[in-house]
């Protein structure tokens, strides 16, 4: 089995067809002549004939919007408080009362507001060989394998990306191009056959059509892409700032009141990253050269430690059926008092070489057939996740609507099949760009947001990063809406807004909105790691000042080295002084070792966040001290890295650059910027790893020189005397 490294990576295999685009191209550029090497000058630009995209008019303020409550109250006969604290307990007098002491005083009227004038079997030549060991392809794939990139892995995103531009200019066909990447994959082995051609086939077509219409520097674009890591340039395609609404900024509380204890709540599932395999096998080989094992495609297993598990493996497997239905019955049974559901994302398997959209849409239907039948009656709020498309992370924005690249073909489906939970006001939203805004509760809204709009390995991005689908500014309208209604938002999504696969424009743009409305917006929910873990936001002007909390919640599925895993949340409910804040979270987990080993599964509550962490209550400022306990008290970190891989026994151990990321990871709410948030954090970890190491060494030196003395026999010079 592959050694884990000892730091998050995140788990969609987007990182796969990244790699391989890189290091391919990188080695095409250094078969051809070296005269004909344009990227190495970074300062020439190629002239590309390009146009800007014509966007469409769509009108945020004339599309429908929730505003009856989507979600009837239940009493559930388990719980002892699940009545309204006072009055009769119906919608409209519970929306009377709150509107008569609400704290923010803001106008009754709506305002909207508008800015039209803002636009807003080869031979390489010997020095190949050298190339080759220059570029470091193995460091490449770590790099990208686990979202950590250096000079290394941009230098080949330069040469790769300077190459493809090129060869392009140069009157490749692409066919030829596709053909000569699927090549130069075979033949370096950096995958099998099959893989290389599915991956050159599915991703060529689309990544050769985007880079023919951008007028972009190798430096640019490799700085869009990988971030922070391949330099911070600026670009002045891809800086866009949303439009904030002429209306103040209410007062910040100096804190945020604990919620009330013994108050109606609300109990909420919180389901992620399934990646259920149709085609798992049990006893097929989990040890294969790929990036997606455990089918009878894999071949068989060289030893018997190498079959596939009947309830899933540690290794690069995703989840068979058994497994999650075994899961959902598990959690209909056990959580019978379930309010409703958040889904955030990634249903299908990480067979992202072989995909298609029919494949991946009967995925979604079956999936969505489950749900309905094991939780029949309660609402589920789902978000669309990076590998639901096909190939995975292609998400054009609505203005690529040509017939055999737009994305319709998904977001049609998903109105569809999201209908059976969603009110019909959404459609509109949902089929633009597979976002919605409902109403759940008098007071309470929950936003859907597409986060693949942020996605930096969605290609179609390069064309115009700017506030794809209006996404963020219709965000900004919905949150408005909310604020003067005194409404209380949860943001759902996948990807989570600071990590490194967000881009980094839009992440920034994304924090400014989360600060100013910060008295609005009371918890976000995220998936796509496939840990268990949280990220925090604070002020852009104070860093003092904590203001959000996102939640990140486990994977189904094991993929890799990870036990399947769900959560639980409970939600400040329907009474006067509701802060709709999370009271308290569990993490249930299946020990997918033992599973196999014995042949039954059994799901179990690994841990209570107040409990496991000793917190008074789950607001900002809790987490925010959390992190600075982390930081300080090496056996609460511990605990904390034994949840965030779900209590796997193939976690690796954690050094102190290990502990760094992890914490430097939760306080990073904005993408690529950890210089900004992880400065204090890590000289505090350096500090401390320092003093421990010193204190080991002396604690040596002392245990070695009692071990001398009380050898009585050895002459005396040995022991320092004279």
């Amino acid at each position: 089995m592959t050694q884990q490294p000892p730091w998050p990576s995140p788990r969609g295999n987007c990182r796969l067809i990244a790699l391989m685009i890189l290091a391919l191209l990188a080695v095409l550029s250094m078969v051809t002549e070296v005269a004909a090497l344009p990227f190495l000058f970074t300062r020439f630009r190629p002239q590309i004939n390009w146009t800007q995209p014509r966007m469409e008019r769509w009108v945020i303020e004339e599309q429908p919007r929730s505003i009856e409550p989507h979600l009837d109250l239940v009493n559930h006969p388990n719980r002892t408080h699940s009545a309204a604290t006072s009055g009769d307990g119906s919608d409209a007098e519970f929306l009377q009362r709150l509107v008569s002491i609400r704290h923010n005083q803001t106008s009754k009227s709506r305002m909207l507001w508008y800015d039209v004038g803002s636009g807003d079997g080869l031979v390489y030549p010997p020095f190949v060989d050298k190339a080759l060991k220059l570029l470091n392809l193995k460091q490449v794939a770590f790099e990208i394998e686990n979202s950590v990139m250096s000079k290394v892995t941009c230098t080949a995103c330069r040469a790769g990306s300077g190459m493809l531009q090129h060869q392009i200019q140069s009157g490749k066909t692409d066919a030829e191009l596709i053909r000569m990447i699927s090549d130069y994959c075979t033949n370096l082995n950096i995958q099998s056959a099959r893989v290389c051609q599915g991956v050159a086939q599915l991703f060529g077509s689309e990544l050769i059509y985007v880079i023919k219409r951008v007028n972009l520097s190798p430096d640019e674009l490799c700085s869009f892409i990988i971030g922070d890591g391949c330099g911070d340039v600026y670009n002045p395609y891809h800086e866009w700032e949303v439009i904030f609404p002429p209306v103040p900024k209410p007062p910040r509380l100096a804190d945020l009141p604990i919620p009330l204890e013994a108050a109606p709540f609300f109990k909420v599932l919180h389901i992620s990253d399934t990646h259920y395999d149709p085609h798992y096998a049990e006893g097929s080989n989990a040890d294969c050269n790929e990036p997606l094992c455990c089918r009878l495609s894999s071949g068989r297993p060289a030893t018997p430690n190498a079959a596939a598990g009947k309830w899933g493996d540690y290794r690069k497997c995703d989840t068979p059926k058994r497994t999650v239905d075994h899961m959902l019955e598990h959690i209909a049974e056990t959580h019978k008092d379930i309010d409703y559901i958040l889904w955030t994302g990634d249903l299908p398997p990480h067979d992202v070489w072989n995909q298609t959209k029919e494949e991946n849409l009967a995925i979604i239907k079956e999936t969505v057939k489950q749900m309905v039948e094991k939780f029949p009656g309660i609402p589920i709020f789902p978000a669309l996740g990076n590998h639901e498309s096909a190939p995975v992370n292609s998400f054009p924005p609505p203005y690529v609507n040509q017939v055999d690249i737009s994305i319709s073909w998904l977001y049609d489906e998903l109105d569809v099949q999201w209908r059976r939970w969603l009110p019909q006001s959404v459609t509109h939203t949902v089929r633009r760009g597979a976002f919605y805004s409902v109403l759940v509760r008098p007071g309470f809204r929950i936003i859907s947001l597409n986060m693949n709009y942020c996605n930096n390995k969605n290609w179609w991005l390069l064309l115009n990063s700017t506030d794809p689908a209006t996404e963020l500014q219709w965000f900004i309208y919905e949150l408005q809406s909310a604020e003067f209604s005194n409404e209380k938002v949860h943001v759902i999504g996948h990807i989570p807004p600071g990590h490194s696969d967000c881009l980094k424009v839009w992440s920034r743009n994304f924090y400014k909105i989360i600060s100013r409305y910060e008295s609005t917006i009371t918890a976000q929910f995220y998936g796509h790691t496939h840990y268990d873990e949280f990220e925090m936001f604070y002020d852009p002007h104070d860093l003092n000042h904590p203001n959000s909390i996102a939640y990140i919640g486990p994977s189904v599925s094991p993929y890799y080295d990870l036990n399947p895993g769900y959560r639980v949340y409970y939600v400040d409910g329907d009474h006067d002084s509701t802060t709709r804040l999370v009271i308290d979270h569990e993490s249930w987990i299946m020990n997918l070792k033992e599973a196999n080993l014995y042949g039954y599964p059994i799901w179990y509550k690994l841990y209570t966040a107040r409990a496991a962490y000793n917190m008074k209550a789950l607001r900002p400022s809790d987490w925010n001290n959390l992190l600075n306990e982390l930081t300080n008290n090496q056996e609460l970190f511990e605990l904390y890295y034994k949840y965030y891989w779900k209590n796997s026994p193939a976690r690796p151990t954690c050094d102190a650059e290990c502990k760094k990321r992890l914490i430097c990871d939760c306080k990073s709410g904005r993408s690529h910027d950890r210089k900004h948030f992880c400065a204090d954090v890590e000289s505090k970890i350096d500090e401390e790893s320092s003093k421990s190491w010193k204190s080991w060494f002396y604690r040596g030196l002392t245990n070695s020189y009692s071990l001398l003395s009380s050898i009585t026999y050895l002459p005396k010079y040995l022991l320092g005397y004279r």
